[in-house]
C-alpha cells in the first residue's frame, strides 16, 4: 500500500487531498489489481491443469481442443460461465445459497492482502500477518457449509460436512507447522520472515534442518485445506455428484472455481514466504537483477504446479483414512517436532 500511497501523493492532481482519502485510493487500487490478477491467474491455471493432466496421463485432448495447445479453452470456459442459465433450486434457502460462493471467494481473496510479493509490494504489513492469513482462509469453511445446507440437497450436504470436518481438522497441523519458523524469526509478519531468509540459499534450511520437516507437513496439510487430491472428499464425483457444488451453475460455480484456484495460490505463496525464501532467489547477484515480485510469483507457481502434479498422480483417500492421516500421523509428528525444536532453541 505504501508504494501506491506514495505514487498518488507525488501526483500534482492529488495535491492537498487528505491522507485517509489517499490511503483509501491506494487500498482500492491494490484490491482491483489483486482481483484482476486472480482472474487472469485462474485462466492460466485452468489451462495448466489440463496440460499437466495431459502429460501425466497421456491424454491427447488438452493438446488439440481449443486450437493451438488448447490456449482458447479458458476463454471458452469464461464465456460459458457468463452465458449459462442461473438455475436456483426451488426448495433451497436462497439467501445462504446465493451468498455461499461469495463467502468462499472472499475468504481466499482477503489472504492476498498480507502476501509479500516484494519489500514494497504488499497490501498491508501486519505484525500478525501469518495469523491473519490463516484466519481469513478459514472463512472458506463457512461458505462450504452455507452451500451444502442452503442447496437443500443431500449430496451437497454430505460434501459440506466432509469439507467442514476436513478443513477444520487439517488447519491444526497446518498452523502448527509454521510455528518453528515463527520461533526462529520471532515474528508473525510475513515480510520479516521473508527478510530473515535473505542471503545465500544455504543460510536458512541447512542450519535449521527440522524446518524441512515442517515444510513437508505444511505442504500435505495445505492440500487438504484446498480440497485437492488425494484430499478432495468434499467434492468426490464418484460418490457425491459434485459435493457442495452440485446445485450451482453459471457465475456462482465460477466463483467457487475462482476461490479454489485463489486458495491454491494463497497457500503456495504462504509456503514460499515462510519456507522457501519469499522474494529472495538465494543468490544475491540474481536478486539485484530479477524483480522481487517475479521471483515470488515464480516460486508460488512452481508450488501450484506441484499441487497439480500430485492431483493427477495420487488416488483419493477414504474418509476414515483422511482423518487418520491428520489426527494419527501429522498431528503427533508436528507436536514432537515443536517439542524438539523448542528444546534445541532453549539449549543452543
Amino acid at each position: 500500500m505504501e508504494f501506491f500511497y506514495a505514487a498518488f501523493k507525488s501526483m500534482g492532481i492529488f495535491a492537498g487531498w487528505p491522507q485517509p482519502l489517499l490511503q483509501g485510493m491506494a487500498m482500492l487500487t491494490i484490491a482491483v489489481i489483486i482481483l484482476a490478477g486472480v482472474a487472469v491467474a485462474v485462466m492460466i491455471f485452468s489451462l495448466a491443469e489440463r496440460k499437466v493432466a495431459g502429460f501425466m496421463q497421456s491424454r491427447y485432448g488438452p493438446m488439440y481442443v481449443g486450437h493451438w495447445h488448447g490456449i482458447l479453452q479458458p476463454i471458452a470456459d469464461g464465456i460459458k460461465f457468463l452465458l449459462k442459465e442461473d438455475i436456483a433450486p426451488a426448495s433451497a434457502d436462497k439467501i445462504l445459497w446465493r451468498a455461499a460462493p461469495v463467502v468462499c471467494f472472499t475468504g481466499a481473496f482477503l489472504t492476498f492482502v498480507v502476501l509479500p510479493f516484494g519489500p514494497s509490494f504488499v497490501g498491508a504489513k501486519l505484525d500478525v500477518g501469518l495469523f491473519y492469513a490463516f484466519a481469513t482462509s478459514s472463512l472458506v469453511v463457512i461458505g462450504i457449509i452455507m452451500a451444502g445446507w442452503g442447496s437443500n440437497n443431500k449430496w451437497a450436504l454430505y460434501g459440506a460436512m466432509r469439507g467442514a470436518a476436513q478443513v477444520v481438522s487439517y488447519e491444526i497441523p497446518l498452523a502448527l507447522a509454521v510455528i518453528p519458523v515463527v520461533m526462529t524469526t520471532g515474528s508473525l509478519n510475513l515480510g520479516v520472515i521473508t527478510q530473515a531468509q535473505s542471503g545465500w540459499i544455504w543460510q536458512w534450511h541447512v542450519f535449521h534442518p527440522l524446518l524441512l520437516l515442517s515444510f513437508v507437513i505444511y505442504l500435505i496439510a495445505s492440500l487438504a485445506e484446498v480440497n485437492r487430491i488425494p484430499f478432495d472428499l468434499p467434492e468426490s464425483e464418484s460418490e457425491l455428484v459434485a459435493g457442495y457444488h452440485t446445485e450451482y451453475t453459471g457465475m456462482k460455480f465460477a466463483f467457487f472455481m475462482l476461490g479454489e484456484y485463489a486458495d491454491m495460490f494463497a497457500v503456495a505463496a504462504i509456503a514460499v514466504a515462510v519456507f522457501l525464501g519469499g522474494w529472495n532467489s538465494g543468490v544475491p547477484a540474481l536478486d539485484r537483477v530479477i524483480p522481487a515480485p517475479v521471483i515470488f510469483v515464480g516460486k508460488s507457481v512452481l508450488v501450484v504446479f506441484l499441487q497439480m502434479w500430485l492431483r493427477w498422480t495420487l488416488p483419493r483417500l477414504r474418509v476414515d483414512q483422511l482423518m487418520s492421516v491428520c489426527w494419527k500421523v501429522l498431528l503427533p509428528i508436528v507436536l514432537v517436532l515443536l517439542l524438539v525444536f523448542g528444546l534445541l532453541k532453549v539449549l543452543f
